[in-house]
């Protein structure tokens, strides 16, 4: 027989197996501020509308709520919507890479000029874009389309005061849903509605800026198309964006990242 005591005991460590369990369901990273300068020297566009800290990755926050997985970006500036695209925001273009497991792919997403370690493969990549989903979906299945089955898009993406916000089904993501377990990159980018033929709704960097252009890169196709990232003690930005061009502007060392795991 279970008198009384042993009762409450069972009852505690059920309430703290569930705690536990619902406190494993979130994981946050910063990130340093003022660090939105790509591998070192990357310079703003020079049109208004690309405020100071626009680019400038401060936060990733994930959190599974229900069936959902919510993800959070914070930037080191007020969001504005210069361009009326209404979810709160315009300029950002956001891709969260994730590791939910084994294997998963080496290569970066079309316009972003990066590829990830060995042991650093990504599983799947959520975009937080200011452009419809269907908009975003369609370019990756013409430009992507051997990548398309692991990019996920949220129905809706939204920001508000500096937080870019977005939520999928955890079934999209496939692994185990545990995302304090799950590894982590993000990139910094720019929402471009009017694309190369080749890039998913990405922004050049050059190598002087423009208007609507990154300066401080390479005119050619070798640089990094990428303001921040997602960095660690053993994952420094500087190191990840390292790349090196050749005399015609291709590629000889693409920038190369890491995951980020708690």
């Amino acid at each position: 027989m279970i008198n009384n005591k042993t009762a409450l005991a069972v009852c505690l460590a059920s309430l703290l197996s569930l705690f536990v369990s619902s406190a494993a369901q979130a994981v946050t990273f910063d990130d340093a501020k003022g660090d939105d300068k790509g591998p070192g020297n990357y310079v703003y566009p020079t049109d208004g509308v690309y405020k100071p800290g626009s680019f400038d990755l401060t936060r990733l926050s994930v959190k599974k709520s229900g069936d959902n997985i919510e993800f959070a970006a914070d930037v080191n500036s007020s969001l504005e919507d210069p361009w009326g695209m209404g979810n709160g925001f315009s300029v950002q273009m956001i891709f969260i890479f994730v590791k939910t497991g084994p294997g998963g792919h080496t290569e970066g997403l079309p316009g972003l000029n990066v590829q990830f370690a060995p042991g650093s493969e990504w599983n799947k990549v959520v975009i937080l874009s200011p452009q419809k989903k269907a908009r975003v979906v369609g370019e990756a299945q013409t430009k992507a389309p051997k990548l398309v089955a692991d990019i996920v898009v949220p129905n809706s993406t939204r920001g508000n005061n500096r937080t870019i916000k977005g939520s999928v089904p955890a079934s999209e993501l496939g692994g185990d849903g545990n995302v304090d377990g799950w590894s982590y990159q993000v990139i910094m980018q720019s929402n471009e509605g009017f694309p190369a033929a080749t890039d998913l709704l990405t922004r050049k960097v050059n190598e002087y800026e423009g208007q609507h252009r990154w300066g401080g890169g390479n005119d050619g196709d070798c640089d990094p198309h990428v303001s921040d990232v997602l960095e660690s003690a053993d994952a420094k930005q500087a190191d990840m964006l390292a790349y090196t061009c050749g005399a015609n502007g291709e590629s000889v060392k693409p920038a190369t990242l890491k995951m980020i795991k708690k």
